[in-house]
């Protein structure tokens, strides 16, 4: 036994085996660390990590304070916040999720405040798509955090405990992010060797640092962030730089210290049968592993194949690289993102910088774009590019230097279409709905014919959407759009309603519909109206008729959009704003959302013995616009079915006449809110006649309630709403009285003080 073999017998503390995804390891590692705090916001594929924190909180396996944001900026802001007390901060995220907290991040990397974030990277939008490249991993290059590669989810778990300790080094002070590939090491399955005892883990990261300037004691009051002159801010990224580079070093140190706790090494590189490699591969983390295969059947062949595959990425490794690439002939670097217009992706200039500093090396350096989207990596793709980089030690740059690798030529019947024809025009115009308004009162009066009459109005989304059974989406879209007269233009946050009914090459969508997210979608659809109106006032676009602009929102979509919603709201532009709400962000797997009710259990509010659901109120959206003052809100849902179609018909009035309106409509979620398909209208009347989701219109600042469960003898209590609910029925449990209590509080306050509205115009 060799002296390193004896010293990591005797060093190395006992660990227990499991099977399981990179993301539970993300969060096994945060749990035995034990962070302070993790602030938070679902996305696809990232969501797990905090779900699993939370079920763990639930169960009282760790102390972390977990965070939900408003949307990812604000979970930045709550990290960095946090960092800046000196806590122990943790997040995870994905795409685009991670570019709408870009600003964020230079900002604590330059300040030097560490941090940890998962990075389960994800093929950036647009067009959408939510599986995984590296498209998002390449913004965070230029950010200054440190960043690490993790191949396996035994790496993700490894990767997560020696970040920590990088993050707070005395030469280091940085954030880091350990990145690993959305849908192949996030969610699959491997054997993984994790601590115990999370003892070991809290003594090799070791006490939080407290020796900083850190916002924690009042009585040492300190600056951060202070405005610099250019010679200052030149200093200061100097220093930035330094402590960067230094990253490096302590890199190694760190994983020379894990080893001996672990038996698990980690090197600046992960070489593979590079010692007397000739032709190679340049890959970064789950594709690595599959091109190792192919480097053993080479190798039978009697070719000299190898692969290299880096465990950390900033900073870049440049002389470990020009060391390794001393006898490779041809080396094609692949990378899962593409620097457009640039002759090669990110890493393939860097590798052939780090080269350019060997003036003896000749190694020919080829670049191939692969994977995009969560496109397959398989053994047969990496027999591929060694064959390309065979061919290249033969002909040299003869061989196309760079190229995108898996394109095929388009083809016509791949088109975007639509599953059936458009329609537009006359056949959603029925002349059966009249609005008009009162000269004196300037309040509108609608009258519609028996619902049966506008049955023969066409549905603007085809049949045969891929929505969950008893999805309440379309009931309620479809019958808001019944009081909707002539041609719409549609624009759909990302959410269940858009994700099932458009799949490339096809969409459900009979009239012009436009996809954005959440963060942006009311700004956009605003462009878009303005953009039409002007068109149409120079005479560039010929409509007769006027058109409703309508954008669609839900699954949560008004925590993350509400800044954009209110700036488009207190410009006042002709259009509505229809939010369905089913109290969650139900497109990424029932997460909590500011809609959520309070003790409501979903993926990242359990019920255990640590916390019972939600710990707050939901969010009063339709009093938040109200209060923007446009000229008209209202709140409807598909069991009053005449109140929604003519509060649907004030809406386009108000929108094509005066300014913005606002829609909620509540629809019924029975995968997530644990209820039977048949009971989703009687879940809404009951949730009506409880005076959870009152029926009430703000038209001109003025309320009205549109319907009163008192006056129609139809009151009943809370409870009798929860009861047809999974998600809720814990809260009908004796050892929850008080939260139901405090719910029901709350429930009476809101609709005492909107009967109160009703009453008094002035309020």
């Amino acid at each position: 036994m060799s002296i390193l073999e004896t010293e990591l017998k005797e060093t190395k503390a006992e660990q227990l085996m499991t099977f399981e995804s990179g993301n539970e390891m993300a969060a096994m590692a945060a749990a035995q660390i034990n962070y302070h705090i993790m602030g938070y916001f679902p996305i696809t594929p990232s969501t797990e990590v905090a779900q699993y924190l939370d079920q763990m909180k639930a169960r009282g396996e760790h102390d972390i304070k977990l965070i939900a944001a408003d949307g990812e900026h604000g979970s930045a802001g709550i990290c960095y916040g946090a960092a800046v007390t000196g806590a122990r901060v943790f997040n995870a995220t994905s795409a685009n999720g991670f570019m709408y907290m870009l600003e964020q991040l230079p900002v604590q990397s330059g300040t030097r405040f560490p941090m940890v974030m998962n990075l389960v990277t994800r093929s950036i939008s647009g067009p959408l798509d939510i599986r995984g490249d590296h498209s998002d991993l390449y913004y965070a290059l230029n950010t200054g955090w440190v960043i690490l590669t993790a191949r396996t989810p035994q790496a993700v778990y490894d990767m997560n405990i020696m970040a920590l300790k990088i993050a707070e080094h005395c030469k280091v002070r940085l954030p880091v992010i350990v990145a690993y590939d959305g849908f192949f090491t996030s969610h699959q399955k491997r054997k993984v060797s994790y601590f115990k005892d999370r003892n070991a883990v809290q003594s090799f990261v070791g006490e939080c640092p407290t020796d900083y300037h850190f916002a924690r004691d009042p009585r040492k009051p300190v600056t951060i962030g202070a405005h610099m002159n250019g010679e200052d801010l030149t200093n200061n990224h100097f220093q930035q730089s330094e402590a960067m580079y230094a990253a490096a070093e302590v890199f190694e140190e760190v994983a020379a210290e894990y080893a001996k706790i672990s038996g698990r090494d980690y090197p600046v590189l992960d070489l593979y049968k590079m010692e007397d490699a000739e032709v190679a591969l340049f890959l970064l983390n789950s594709a690595a592993e599959s091109a190792k295969d192919v480097v053993d059947k080479l190798r039978k062949q009697g070719i000299k194949a190898g692969v290299i595959s880096p465990n950390i990425i900033r900073p870049f490794p440049s002389a470990a690289i020009r060391n390794a690439l001393k006898n490779v002939k041809a080396l094609l670097v692949g990378e899962r993102a593409d620097s457009y217009g640039a002759n090669g992706p990110n890493l393939t200039h860097e590798v052939k910088s780090a080269l350019q500093d060997d003036k003896e090396n000749k190694t020919i350096v080829l670049s191939r774009v692969f994977g995009l989207g969560g496109k397959d990596f398989y053994a047969d793709d990496a027999e591929h590019f060694f064959n390309m980089a065979l061919e290249a030690m033969e002909k040299g740059y003869a061989v196309k230097p760079f190229d995108y690798y898996g394109h095929v030529p388009g083809k016509s019947e791949n088109a975007l279409k639509p599953v059936i024809e458009p329609q537009y025009g006359d056949v959603y115009k029925t002349g059966l709905i009249q609005v008009t308004q009162d000269e004196e009162t300037k309040k509108l009066k609608v009258k519609i014919p028996p619902l049966r009459a506008l049955t023969s109005k066409p549905k603007r989304i085809a049949s045969g959407h891929g929505a969950c059974p008893g999805c309440g989406i379309f009931g309620g879209l479809e019958l808001f759009f019944k009081g909707i007269e002539g041609d719409v233009v549609v624009l759909f946050q990302t959410g269940c309603a858009y994700v099932t009914t458009t799949a490339y090459p096809y969409s459900s969508h009979k009239q012009t519909t436009i996809h954005n997210l959440f963060q942006n979608g009311a700004a956009t659809l605003s462009g878009t109206l303005e953009a039409f109106l002007e068109l149409k006032e120079r005479g560039e676009v010929q409509v007769s008729d006027d058109v409703t602009f309508v954008m669609v929102t839900g699954d949560g979509g008004m925590d993350i959009g509400m800044g954009s919603a209110i700036g488009t709201a207190l410009r006042n532009h002709k259009l509505i704003i229809l939010e369905y709400d089913n109290e969650g962000y139900m497109n990424t797997g029932s997460q909590m959302s500011y809609s959520t009710p309070i003790g409501n259990m979903t993926s990242t509010t359990n019920v255990g013995k640590r916390q019972q659901g939600k710990a707050f109120h939901h969010k009063d959206t339709a009093q938040i616009m109200a209060s923007a003052n446009i000229p008209y809100v209202f709140t409807g849902t598909e069991a009053f079915p005449q109140d929604l179609v003519k509060k649907a018909a004030k809406a386009q009035w108000y929108a094509q006449h005066v300014g913005t309106v606002y829609g909620k409509i509540l629809i019924t979620c029975p995968l997530n809110w644990k209820s039977e398909d048949r009971y989703g209208n009687t879940i809404m009347e009951a949730a009506v006649n409880c005076n959870f989701f009152p029926l009430y219109e703000v038209e001109q600042g003025e309320t009205t309630i549109t319907y009163n469960p008192e006056t129609k003898k139809k009151a009943i209590p809370l409870t009798e709403w929860l009861k047809y609910m999974g998600k809720t029925k814990h809260l009908l449990k004796e050892e929850n009285k008080e939260l139901l209590a405090n719910f029901e509080k709350e429930i009476e306050r809101r609709w005492n003080r909107l009967k109160a509205q009703h009453e008094n115009p002035l309020l």
